[in-house]
Protein backbone atom coordinates (compact mmCIF):
# COMPACT_ATOMS: atom_id res chain seq x y z
CA UNK A 1 0.00 0.00 0.00
CA UNK A 2 1.27 3.14 -1.37
CA UNK A 3 -0.48 6.63 -0.28
CA UNK A 4 0.61 9.58 -2.93
CA UNK A 5 1.54 12.83 -1.74
CA UNK A 6 -1.54 14.75 -3.05
CA UNK A 7 -4.32 12.44 -1.11
CA UNK A 8 -1.95 12.21 1.93
CA UNK A 9 -2.33 16.16 1.63
CA UNK A 10 -6.60 15.66 1.13
CA UNK A 11 -6.56 13.25 3.96
CA UNK A 12 -4.60 15.66 6.32
CA UNK A 13 -6.92 18.47 5.43
CA UNK A 14 -9.73 16.49 6.75
CA UNK A 15 -8.59 15.42 9.54
CA UNK A 16 -8.13 18.96 10.44
CA UNK A 17 -12.24 19.03 10.95
CA UNK A 18 -12.22 15.94 12.92
CA UNK A 19 -13.37 14.02 9.35
CA UNK A 20 -13.61 9.88 10.92
CA UNK A 21 -11.26 8.15 7.77
CA UNK A 22 -11.23 4.26 7.63
CA UNK A 23 -8.46 2.32 5.08
CA UNK A 24 -9.73 -1.33 5.12
CA UNK A 25 -7.39 -3.20 2.83
CA UNK A 26 -6.58 -6.89 2.10
CA UNK A 27 -4.09 -9.65 1.05
CA UNK A 28 -2.57 -10.75 4.02
CA UNK A 29 1.21 -9.41 4.53
CA UNK A 30 1.07 -6.35 2.50
CA UNK A 31 3.53 -4.49 2.85
CA UNK A 32 3.17 -0.67 3.49
CA UNK A 33 6.51 1.21 2.86
CA UNK A 34 8.12 2.86 5.14
CA UNK A 35 7.06 6.02 4.79
CA UNK A 36 3.68 5.71 4.86
CA UNK A 37 3.98 3.94 7.82
CA UNK A 38 5.68 6.79 9.34
CA UNK A 39 2.64 9.18 8.07
CA UNK A 40 0.15 6.30 9.08
CA UNK A 41 1.63 6.69 12.83
CA UNK A 42 1.91 10.19 12.92
CA UNK A 43 -2.48 10.06 12.17
CA UNK A 44 -4.49 9.15 14.71
CA UNK A 45 -7.52 10.39 13.27
CA UNK A 46 -6.63 7.28 10.37
CA UNK A 47 -7.99 3.59 11.49
CA UNK A 48 -6.44 0.91 9.79
CA UNK A 49 -8.36 -2.65 9.02
CA UNK A 50 -7.85 -5.31 7.50
CA UNK A 51 -10.22 -8.33 5.88
CA UNK A 52 -8.77 -11.23 4.56
CA UNK A 53 -11.30 -11.54 1.38
CA UNK A 54 -11.59 -8.12 0.35
CA UNK A 55 -10.78 -7.66 -3.03
CA UNK A 56 -12.68 -4.42 -3.79
CA UNK A 57 -12.01 -0.80 -4.46
CA UNK A 58 -14.14 1.19 -3.40
CA UNK A 59 -13.53 5.12 -2.06
CA UNK A 60 -15.90 6.95 -0.83
CA UNK A 61 -17.45 9.58 1.67
CA UNK A 62 -21.09 10.94 3.25
CA UNK A 63 -22.51 12.46 -0.08
CA UNK A 64 -20.57 10.33 -2.97
CA UNK A 65 -18.53 7.18 -4.06
CA UNK A 66 -16.50 5.54 -7.06
CA UNK A 67 -15.91 2.08 -7.53
CA UNK A 68 -13.10 1.17 -9.87
CA UNK A 69 -10.62 -1.26 -10.35
CA UNK A 70 -7.12 1.40 -8.98
CA UNK A 71 -5.29 -0.13 -6.25
CA UNK A 72 -4.40 2.10 -3.33
CA UNK A 73 -0.66 1.84 -4.42
CA UNK A 74 1.99 4.08 -6.47
CA UNK A 75 2.38 2.14 -9.49
CA UNK A 76 -1.30 2.03 -10.38
CA UNK A 77 -2.35 5.37 -9.73
CA UNK A 78 0.88 6.44 -11.85
CA UNK A 79 1.06 3.38 -14.59
CA UNK A 80 -2.24 1.42 -15.29
CA UNK A 81 -5.20 2.42 -17.25
CA UNK A 82 -7.92 2.22 -15.00
CA UNK A 83 -11.94 2.47 -14.78
CA UNK A 84 -14.12 3.53 -11.97
CA UNK A 85 -18.31 4.33 -11.97
CA UNK A 86 -19.41 7.88 -9.93
CA UNK A 87 -22.15 7.28 -7.47
CA UNK A 88 -24.10 10.15 -5.84
CA UNK A 89 -26.50 10.38 -2.76
CA UNK A 90 -28.34 13.18 -4.37
CA UNK A 91 -28.56 12.19 -7.47
CA UNK A 92 -29.27 8.04 -7.07
CA UNK A 93 -30.14 8.04 -3.46
CA UNK A 94 -31.05 4.23 -3.55
CA UNK A 95 -27.72 3.28 -5.29
CA UNK A 96 -25.52 4.92 -2.92
CA UNK A 97 -28.08 3.25 0.44
CA UNK A 98 -27.38 -0.26 -1.23
CA UNK A 99 -23.45 0.59 -1.80
CA UNK A 100 -23.17 1.56 2.19
CA UNK A 101 -25.03 -1.05 3.09
CA UNK A 102 -21.90 -3.49 1.31
CA UNK A 103 -19.31 -1.39 3.11
CA UNK A 104 -20.77 -1.81 6.63
CA UNK A 105 -21.01 -5.61 6.31
CA UNK A 106 -17.15 -5.77 5.20
CA UNK A 107 -16.63 -2.96 7.99
CA UNK A 108 -18.49 -5.63 10.42
CA UNK A 109 -15.89 -8.34 8.91
CA UNK A 110 -12.67 -6.80 9.36
CA UNK A 111 -10.79 -6.41 12.15
CA UNK A 112 -8.32 -3.17 13.36
CA UNK A 113 -4.79 -3.29 12.39
CA UNK A 114 -3.05 -0.69 13.64
CA UNK A 115 -0.40 -2.57 15.39
CA UNK A 116 0.17 -3.70 12.00
CA UNK A 117 2.10 -0.71 10.97
CA UNK A 118 4.58 -0.36 13.59
CA UNK A 119 5.13 -4.48 13.00
CA UNK A 120 5.98 -3.21 9.46
CA UNK A 121 7.66 -0.18 10.46
CA UNK A 122 10.24 -1.86 13.50
CA UNK A 123 10.83 -5.01 10.66
CA UNK A 124 12.64 -2.11 8.17
CA UNK A 125 13.51 0.55 10.24
CA UNK A 126 15.07 -0.80 13.49
CA UNK A 127 18.73 -0.80 12.81
CA UNK A 128 19.18 -0.78 16.61
CA UNK A 129 18.76 -4.49 16.97
CA UNK A 130 21.16 -6.82 16.56
CA UNK A 131 22.65 -8.15 13.42
CA UNK A 132 20.16 -11.62 13.20
CA UNK A 133 16.92 -9.56 13.35
CA UNK A 134 18.20 -7.99 10.13
CA UNK A 135 18.40 -11.36 8.23
CA UNK A 136 15.87 -12.50 5.72
CA UNK A 137 13.66 -15.45 6.93
CA UNK A 138 12.62 -17.98 4.69
CA UNK A 139 8.73 -17.69 3.27
CA UNK A 140 7.24 -20.61 1.81
CA UNK A 141 10.23 -22.07 1.06
CA UNK A 142 12.18 -18.86 -0.99
CA UNK A 143 13.91 -16.49 1.10
CA UNK A 144 12.92 -13.26 1.43
CA UNK A 145 14.82 -10.51 -0.03
CA UNK A 146 13.30 -6.49 -0.04
CA UNK A 147 12.87 -4.65 -2.87
CA UNK A 148 15.16 -1.62 -3.47
CA UNK A 149 13.22 1.04 -4.57
CA UNK A 150 9.92 0.18 -1.85
CA UNK A 151 11.67 -1.73 0.58
CA UNK A 152 7.97 -4.57 0.18
CA UNK A 153 9.19 -8.09 0.42
CA UNK A 154 10.24 -9.84 -2.45
CA UNK A 155 11.95 -12.89 -3.05
CA UNK A 156 15.62 -12.87 -2.92
CA UNK A 157 17.13 -12.34 -5.96
CA UNK A 158 20.55 -10.09 -6.49
CA UNK A 159 20.08 -9.65 -10.43
CA UNK A 160 16.55 -8.51 -10.27
CA UNK A 161 16.11 -6.38 -6.61
CA UNK A 162 13.13 -5.17 -7.45
CA UNK A 163 9.09 -6.14 -7.19
CA UNK A 164 7.73 -6.52 -10.83
CA UNK A 165 5.86 -3.20 -10.23
CA UNK A 166 9.80 -1.04 -9.63
CA UNK A 167 11.05 -3.01 -12.06
CA UNK A 168 8.46 -1.80 -14.71
CA UNK A 169 9.61 1.73 -13.96
CA UNK A 170 12.75 1.16 -13.69
CA UNK A 171 13.45 -0.95 -16.72
CA UNK A 172 11.85 2.64 -18.71
CA UNK A 173 15.08 4.23 -17.85
CA UNK A 174 17.53 1.16 -16.82
CA UNK A 175 20.14 3.18 -15.03
CA UNK A 176 21.84 0.83 -12.58
CA UNK A 177 23.87 2.97 -10.66
CA UNK A 178 20.36 5.19 -10.05
CA UNK A 179 20.59 5.72 -6.16
CA UNK A 180 17.68 3.57 -4.34
CA UNK A 181 15.80 3.65 -0.86
CA UNK A 182 17.14 0.56 0.55
CA UNK A 183 18.90 -2.46 1.00
CA UNK A 184 18.04 -5.93 -0.29
CA UNK A 185 19.14 -8.11 2.11
CA UNK A 186 18.08 -6.40 5.43
CA UNK A 187 15.26 -4.05 4.33
CA UNK A 188 16.61 -1.10 5.92
CA UNK A 189 16.78 2.46 4.14
CA UNK A 190 20.15 2.65 2.25
CA UNK A 191 19.77 6.52 1.89
CA UNK A 192 20.87 6.23 -1.52
CA UNK A 193 23.98 4.18 -1.11
CA UNK A 194 22.07 1.18 -2.98
CA UNK A 195 21.36 1.03 -6.69
CA UNK A 196 20.53 -2.06 -9.12
CA UNK A 197 24.06 -3.11 -10.08
CA UNK A 198 24.58 -3.11 -6.11
CA UNK A 199 21.76 -3.78 -4.23
CA UNK A 200 23.03 -4.67 -0.81
CA UNK A 201 24.59 -2.10 1.90
CA UNK A 202 28.62 -2.74 1.97
CA UNK A 203 28.05 -3.34 5.43
CA UNK A 204 25.92 -6.52 5.04
CA UNK A 205 27.28 -8.00 2.13
CA UNK A 206 29.51 -10.35 3.86
CA UNK A 207 26.52 -11.55 5.91
CA UNK A 208 24.45 -11.66 2.47
CA UNK A 209 26.72 -13.85 1.23
CA UNK A 210 27.09 -16.29 3.67
CA UNK A 211 23.40 -17.16 3.97
CA UNK A 212 22.72 -16.67 0.27
CA UNK A 213 26.02 -18.03 -1.33
CA UNK A 214 26.11 -16.20 -4.06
Amino acid sequence: MQINRQLKLALEDRLKFKTTIIIIYGKDGTVINPEDSDWLKEMPGISLMFHKDLHAKCYYNEKEAIITSMNLFMFSQQNNVEMGIYISKEKDEELYKRLTNEIDKIKRASEHRTISVQKVESKIHDTTKTTAKLEPQKSKGKHTGYCIRTGMEIPFNVVNPMSPEAFKVWSQFGDRDYPEKFCHFSGEPSNGETSFSKPILKKNWKKAKEIFDF
